[in-house]
């Protein structure tokens, strides 16, 4: 009997390899499966979040309170994935966007939704929202009110914003620990020319009109005096404006409130630093209450108790009663609605910036939609690129030849390129509040050849003819490329006026007086031309339903963009649990840094800037704080 030959042991590299191969090929099919039931769990979630919200959407009990506590900023449109969004929302931490429609909408419905008794506002974790938005929130509770139904205010700190939409309730509550800061109105911004010396970058700025301070911070380390002079005049009015409104709500004398509010140093000495009971005595509150205090009230009030144990009283929240109301209105002809929201810069851009490539095609489709009957461009831009405000200038002009009526509704800004593409709707309407005007023009260039001599680099050779390299931007700028690139502005400058006057049937040398790049209130901008009328989004689509001859049943139709696809969306979650995982380990930036961008604006700019070339902008920086 013979033995079996030995076994011959793999060569080591060999074996390595196999092995190594079924290692991946395990590590391939766990991530597989991991992604595989992500998925499978995000889909689920979302299904049955749908099916409870549905069932939810039908559940609002009679004597409902309609609680009402916006949480981030007040936009016109969302800038986050709506599936982002829902992940969000599911996750408990709902993102910190609150859409005015949503808002507005739900006011509206509930003043005649007999199931709702009253509302409970509480804005003190509202943040940014300009005064237009906040006027039209306020205008929606004021029809609330009007229906016969009361409004509550409770919190715990306000600040001017946040008291500018409270005041509109019938009553004010404040925390005892809590206070109401007014102080004004201030528009400080950085300047960096000293910083851009420091790094031997060289910045060109290239402009028409007296006023048209944009870029000043980049040449300047102080505001100019007419800068300051003319942001003065339309504060003051925007100013004006809120102490009025606030007065007359509060029914007090507004000599009385701005007096009060500038000599908040010495009063607040008489109170010990008593914010709370400072504003109850100065009447901008009626009464202090804790939390417990004001579930209390309620509930006297005849609010039936909470469904849940830690509910105070029964009560539907913002988001739930949004998800309540009927949508049927979007179909069928009627009124279509585009929003042009944020920085006006080329190209495709998301929600939350102005694409002039994106937003162009959002009023042609809406042009080319057989429901459209007359069009609304919603626009809070403080305006970008010139070259993409034309091409959405462009289509409302299109728009207008197709037998469509376009009517602009002004939220908090629509200056400078916000400004040029309303220029051509059948209407202008603009809030008291809205920012508005800047029309004027300038370019930017940047040199860099101090920099590099900085680190000992240096540039140098020949070019065919006196303009070649001129715009070589490690080469300081050639006095004849500058000569050109002015020639570029003042013709920018004259086609602004110039289609200005046309729109609005005045002439050239009307136009430019009130041009040159200063910037104006709703109401300064009725009085000299600007705009046709005040008011808000309502009012415009009323305006547009009667141009298109619609009647007063008509329906309206936000036009926007599609939901984007699965690359888009694992984007968004991807980014969350990024974001999750970071600071699940404790690491995060400084408030202050995470602040940068707002205080900061005018490095939007070079975000955008190409290099080599002059950059042409109609932009305004004019948002108070």
């Amino acid at each position: 009997m013979s033995t079996p030959p030995p076994l011959r042991r793999p060569n080591g590299f060999w074996a390595f390899l196999r092995v190594l191969g079924r290692g991946f090929n395990v590590v391939r099919l766990v991530i597989l499966n991991l992604v595989f039931f992500l998925l499978l769990s995000i889909v689920l979630l979302l299904i049955i979040g749908g099916v409870a919200t549905n069932r939810v959407a039908h559940t609002v009990k009679d004597g409902s309170v309609l609680v009402i506590q916006p949480k981030g900023e007040l936009v016109e449109q969302y800038s986050i994935e709506p599936l982002q969004r829902a992940l969000h929302s599911l996750s408990g931490e709902p993102p910190r966007q609150v859409q005015l429609r949503d808002l507005t909408g739900a006011i509206n419905a509930a003043a005649h939704d007999a199931r709702i008794s009253r509302i409970l506002l509480l804005p003190d974790q509202l943040q940014g929202g300009g005064f237009a938005a906040l006027r039209e929130a306020g205008a929606a509770l004021d029809r609330f009110r009007a229906a016969g139904k009361p409004v509550i205010a409770w919190g715990v700190n306000f600040d001017q914003g946040q008291y500018y939409l409270a005041a509109h309730a019938d009553r004010i509550l404040l925390d005892p620990q809590g206070g109401v800061m007014i102080t004004g109105l201030a528009n400080y911004r950085l300047f960096y020319k000293d910083l851009l010396d420091k790094l031997g970058v060289d910045v060109h700025l290239f402009r028409v009109g007296r006023y048209k301070s944009a870029a000043e911070p980049y040449i300047l380390d102080h505001a100019s005096d007419d800068s300051k002079a003319a942001d003065s005049y339309w504060m003051d009015g925007l100013w004006g404006e809120y102490i009025d409104e606030v007065a007359g709500l509060r029914r007090l004398d507004p000599a009385a409130v701005r007096a009060d509010i500038d000599q908040l140093p010495q009063a607040i000495d008489r109170t010990g630093g008593d914010l709370a009971k400072l504003a109850q005595d100065e009447r901008l509150v009626d009464g202090l209450a804790t939390r417990e205090q004001l579930d209390a009230m309620l509930r006297k009030a005849g609010v039936p108790a909470g469904d849940k144990p830690q509910e105070g009283f029964r009560q539907i929240g913002l988001e739930r009663y949004v998800a309540n109301l009927d949508r049927d209105e979007a179909f069928g002809p009627g009124v279509a609605v585009v929003v042009a929201e944020g920085e006006i810069v080329g190209g495709k851009q998301p929600q939350g910036s102005v694409g002039g490539e994106s937003t162009a095609a959002l009023i042609r489709a809406a042009r080319h939609d057989r429901r459209t009957k007359a069009l609304v461009l919603r626009i809070d831009s403080p305006g970008g690129e010139v070259y993409a405000a034309e091409q959405i200038r462009r289509e409302v002009e299109l728009t207008r030849k197709a037998g469509i009526p376009v009517v602009v509704s002004m939220g908090n800004v629509a200056a400078s390129g916000g400004y040029w593409i309303a220029m051509n709707a059948d209407r202008i309407y603009a809030d008291p509040n809205t920012i508005t005007g800047s029309i004027g023009i300038f370019g930017m260039y940047y040199a860099v050849p101090g920099a590099l001599d900085r680190i000992g680099i240096h540039s140098d050779g020949v070019g065919t003819g006196p303009m070649a390299g001129a715009f070589d931007i490690t080469r300081p700028l050639d006095p004849k490329a500058g000569q050109v690139i002015q020639a570029i502005i003042n013709k920018g400058y004259r086609d602004f006026v110039g289609k200005v006057a046309q729109a609005r049937g005045k002439s050239f040398e009307a136009i430019d007086a009130i041009a040159q790049g200063r910037v104006w209130t709703g109401r300064q901008a009725l009085e000299r031309g600007l705009v046709d009328q005040l008011g808000g989004l309502d009012a415009a689509l009323d305006q547009a339903a009667a141009l298109a001859r619609l009647g007063k049943g008509y329906r309206v139709r936000y036009v926007e963009e599609p939901l984007g696809g699965l690359q888009q969306f694992l984007l968004g979650v991807n980014q969350s649990a990024m974001v999750q995982a970071v600071q699940g380990y404790g690491l995060r930036l400084p408030d202050w840094l995470a602040e940068l961008p707002r205080l900061a604006p005018e490095l939007k700019l070079l975000r955008t800037a190409q290099a080599g070339r002059p950059n042409v902008y109609a932009y305004c920086f004019c948002a108070p704080r």
